[in-house]
């Protein structure tokens, strides 16, 4: 088991996160029917739930499915998101949350694959988020291989176009590792809005 600290991550996400302006919360994203606004309600709802499913704190918020909620942007959402990155990258710093049983989006799962899940989430949306506003992106390295790893695990599951990835998208040899993740989530390392 890889401990990694999301902490550096999830600066990266809160820095692109406040650069967003109004006028781009209505983009599109390379997530599917997702605009920003829908992608950053999505990054404020999951590390919250995330955060408490380090804290091994289950309930409404690590009961819920992704897909269940509506992905809408609520008022403060420029001090919540930041906010809920710090308290998440501070939970999972906590190496009993990396250990035993806990639960996010509704389902059960063992806190080392929790916390890849996580750094895959950051790293894929920071991403997404970063493609949609025209940003700079380079996601943290540690949490990067993370992302890449569990990608990498989930990639030949037959059911994975029905679930949280679409088919994997190839890439030229010699790609980089983020282009590698990107593709091994489902987008198009290429997609420009």
């Amino acid at each position: 088991m890889t401990i990694v600290d999301l902490g550096p991550q999830t600066a990266v996400v809160a820095r692109l996160a406040e650069a967003v302006t109004q006028e781009q919360l209505t983009a599109a994203t390379p997530c599917p029917d997702c605009a920003v606004h829908n992608l950053l309600a999505h990054l404020l709802g999951l590390s919250v739930a995330f955060r408490d499913a380090a804290r091994k704190d289950l309930g409404a918020t690590t009961d819920t499915s992704p897909d269940s909620a509506a992905w809408e942007l609520g008022p403060g959402w420029r001090e919540r998101l930041p906010e809920a990155l710090e308290e998440l990258a501070a939970a999972w710093r906590e190496p009993a949350a990396w250990t035993g049983d806990t639960r996010a989006g509704g389902v059960d799962l063992p806190g080392a694959v929790a916390g890849a899940v996580v750094a895959d989430e950051l790293v894929i949306h920071g991403w997404d988020l970063a493609r949609a506003t025209g940003q700079d992106y380079t996601p943290d390295p540690a949490a990067l291989a993370s992302a890449h790893g569990f990608l990498l695990a989930a990639a030949d599951d037959p059911d994975r176009g029905n679930g949280l990835f679409g088919p994997v998208v190839p890439v030229p040899p010699g790609a980089s590792s983020l282009d590698r993740a990107v593709g091994l989530s489902g987008r198009d390392p290429g997609w420009r809005p």
